[in-house]
């Protein structure tokens, strides 16, 4: 695949069952974040980071690039030889409805949520058992909340969009701010959303 681009599409939504199995194996899942997070890499550097083989890597990286979630990247290096990859876009979404209509469909939906609860929550976990590390303001700016609202699906609907919208302009400010050489004390910051109704 010689599908090189400068940078990742915003957004892309997955409805298709292919794409979504294939985004949804676990170190797929594991190798696709942590190009998001690091940006354009080599299958040795994610192999180290993932603590996975280099043969295996280039094989799940092969897999994503089939169906467009990763992509070749500009080389970051003089060595030809090397090849460096990228995530597709900045974000990727998949919704139930999208595959509500077979059991296979929501099977492969909610074991790929699943998959990514599991990832989030052992982030959060190494924060807890590094937490000391960080030091008092990082701890302080940290933040873990529960709240409950008494709402209806077009008011959790709009809910969900203003926080959205909240959160991209931060990302979006500390995209700019690093741009103009205003990167001290900037850290990679993980916001997790899950908002969904349930009954006593």
């Amino acid at each position: 695949m010689n599908d090189k681009q400068t940078e990742p599409s915003e957004l892309r939504r997955i409805t298709d069952l292919g794409t979504l199995k294939a985004f949804g194996h676990p170190l797929r899942l594991k190798i696709y974040s942590t190009l998001r997070v690091a940006g354009p890499s080599t299958a040795s550097q994610l192999a180290a980071q993932v603590d996975e083989a280099v043969s295996l890597v280039s094989y799940h990286l092969r897999k994503l690039a089939e169906h467009g979630l990763v992509v070749e990247a500009e080389a970051q290096s003089g060595d030809a030889r090397e090849r460096w990859w990228q995530a597709a876009q900045e974000t990727l979404s998949f919704r139930h409805e999208d595959f509500k209509d077979s059991p296979e469909g929501v099977a492969a939906h909610t074991a790929v949520v699943r998959t990514l609860i599991a990832a989030r929550d052992e982030r959060y976990h190494t924060y807890l058992d590094q937490q000391e590390a960080w030091g008092a303001e990082w701890r302080k700016a940290a933040d873990q909340s529960d709240f409950l609202a008494r709402l209806n699906p077009a008011e959790l609907t709009r809910l969900n969009a203003d926080i959205h919208a909240l959160i991209k302009t931060y990302e979006e400010r500390g995209k700019a701010a690093e741009a103009a050489g205003d990167t001290e004390g900037r850290e990679n910051v993980a916001v997790h959303l899950a908002s969904f109704p349930f009954r006593l």
